[in-house]
């Protein structure tokens, strides 16, 4: 009966440690959301991943695990990542109730939070499905995965009084040298990102958690893009857990706690700011003749209104009203938002008709309209660039079109069901990954709101002979914290590209950003805006425009050459 009681207490104790564990792996992740826009707690993305990795390297696989094949990773362990990704991507995405309600769609109140919640739901799994493929992969590289056991498990002895159950408290000795660990960690991490970021859905890169405020780290991003900022942080972050486990271990063999460990991780820190630092000091010389003097329209269109005949009236007014005015303050060239003035561009007895393109033939100033352009038998959410004299003399098609909002994933299954969700009668379709934008005063790299999240296809522009930058948005039926995040983005690219940046949203954050990713100028919310600035055209490309990302294939070399150094 002793030894009976004594299990149970056993499994009631490893109970309460799994649950403890998965609640650490949560609210971590949570300290990671917090990172980002609005919040802007960056200085946590460089401990918050340290709990998850801690519990994954000490995870001891019971007996019956351990005998199963290499690929087998249990539910147990596989709910930490899942659970810390839940916590960071369901909080840092959670703007995308703002969606909801959708009536001025057609969408019933009670279906629009059915599908706004399903959306939230669907992009946090997928997010949080990357930090599980990682742990995963992870599991898999550092065979033998044992130490101190945040997550202990019951190992039977044999003894002369019978079965004595312990709690395993083995000393970490894989074989794998922590250095050695961080660098598999780092390399997969980065891999798992640059795959995510070719697909439709993505958004929460590690690195955008140390913007548009840490600008000495973001300008990492001009040598190896986004990566070369999620490299730095996750590589911070495990060698703190990987000195933790350590101490940890000295601890159960009555030695004392080695705090020399814990100097790595802060002088590799410290390395990567002051080596962002640098770059980020370099005089920004702007070259005789570069300049442009751009205008900005915030026309502060609530999407409720936006493709009724009322709201097309006082889109036309307060956007007409703005270039007027802009045009007085002699500006070379006017950029309103995405979809600005949904009507079809391509089609010129249509566009003829509106008072803004009068006034451009009026004034005679380009203008850089977002609107709808055909394509063939579908619409496309372009912005084109109209001159003088009324033509079209530069288009850009939007790349990255939002699921459920501007396409029907799986549109022959789907279509019927949720077809009601856009208010156009055509399909949008999205643009070539390879078009350029050329403009009078030289090529300009080119992105409509999501198209933000997604560095390489500025990369390209900018590798091209993109001069400066301009991006288009309308966050209007999202919250806040969205457009914060949308202004983050933008100021990455903006630093990786080493441009000028110009960003017009329907509702905020319109701005000005300088090529260190420094704002300018940022307006209100729900505000009416024009707004006008001098940019500069700059034609220097760096190492990121010249290489792309060399980072992340650098890195899986060295890693899987060290792993086989190990394992010989």
């Amino acid at each position: 009966m002793a030894i009976f009681n004594r299990l149970k207490f056993e499994k009631l104790a490893l109970g309460k440690s799994q649950v403890l564990a998965w609640a650490i792996a949560f609210f971590s992740g949570i300290l990671m959301a917090l990172t980002t826009a609005p919040f802007n707690a960056w200085p946590l993305a460089w401990i918050a991943l340290v709990p998850l990795w801690v519990m994954v390297v000490s995870y001891q696989k019971p007996e019956s695990e351990v005998k199963q094949q290499k690929l087998f990773c249990s539910a147990e362990l596989l709910l930490l990542p899942v659970l810390w990704g839940i916590g960071y991507h369901g909080l840092a995405l959670s703007w995308i109730m703002g969606i909801h309600p959708m009536t001025w769609l057609g969408v019933p109140w009670w279906p629009s939070l059915a599908i706004a919640l399903f959306c939230w739901t669907f992009i946090t799994l997928w997010g949080a499905a990357l930090v599980a493929v990682w742990t995963w992969l992870f599991a898999i590289a550092i065979p033998k995965i044992s130490g101190t056991g945040i997550l202990p498990v019951i190992s039977q002895k044999i003894s002369g009084t019978g079965i004595l159950p312990v709690i395993s408290q083995k000393i970490s000795g894989t074989g794998i040298l922590p250095v050695t660990r961080v660098l598999i960690g780092t390399a997969l991490w980065c891999a798992l990102e640059s795959i995510w970021s070719t697909g439709s859905l993505w958004w929460t890169s590690l690195s955008y958690t140390q913007s548009p405020h840490n600008l000495a780290i973001l300008h990492l991003g001009q040598l190896s893009g986004p990566s070369a900022v999620t490299a730095a942080i996750v590589a911070v972050n495990g060698l703190i857990a990987e000195a933790f486990i350590e101490g940890r271990s000295l601890r159960k063999v009555g030695r004392r706690k080695n705090w020399i460990a814990y100097i790595f991780p802060a002088g590799l820190c410290l390395i990567l700011h002051i080596a962002g630092w640098s770059l980020y000091n370099r005089p920004l010389i702007q070259e005789a003749g570069t300049s442009l003097k751009i205008g900005i329209i915030q026309g502060n269109i609530p999407n409720e209104i936006k493709f009724d005949s009322g709201g097309w009236r006082r889109a036309l007014e307060g956007y007409t009203a703005g270039y007027k005015q802009l045009a007085d303050r002699k500006v070379d060239a006017v950029l309103i938002p995405e979809t600005a003035l949904p009507f079809i561009w391509t089609n010129e007895y249509q566009r003829s008709t509106l008072s803004f393109y009068q006034a451009i033939l009026e004034r005679g100033v380009l203008a850089w309209v977002g609107g709808f352009a055909q394509q063939e038998n579908s619409l496309a959410n372009s912005l084109l660039a109209i001159d003088r004299t009324g033509e079209i003399v530069g288009r850009y098609d939007k790349l990255k079109l939002v699921p459920l909002g501007e396409y029907i994933p799986f549109y022959e299954i789907l279509g019927g069901i949720i077809n009601r969700l856009s208010p156009l009668e055509a399909r949008l379709v999205p643009g070539n990954s390879k078009q350029l934008f050329d403009t009078p005063f030289g090529r300009a790299i080119v992105g409509i709101c999501y198209d933000s999240a997604f560095a390489e296809n500025f990369r390209y522009q900018a590798a091209q002979g993109g001069e400066f930058m301009l991006t288009a948005s309308n966050n209007a039926h999202y919250k806040p914290p969205m457009l914060a995040q949308h202004h983050a983005l933008d100021v990455m690219r903006a630093i990786e590209t080493d441009r000028w940046a110009v960003i017009a949203t329907n509702t905020g954050y319109s701005a000005f950003v300088n090529p260190r990713g420094e704002t300018v100028w940022k307006s209100g919310l729900n505000t009416y805006e024009v707004r006008d600035a001098t940019i500069y055209r700059r034609q220097t490309k760096t190492l990121y425009v010249r290489w792309g990302d060399l980072l992340t294939p650098l890195l899986l070399v060295l890693a899987g050459l060290m792993r086989l150094i190990v394992r010989n």
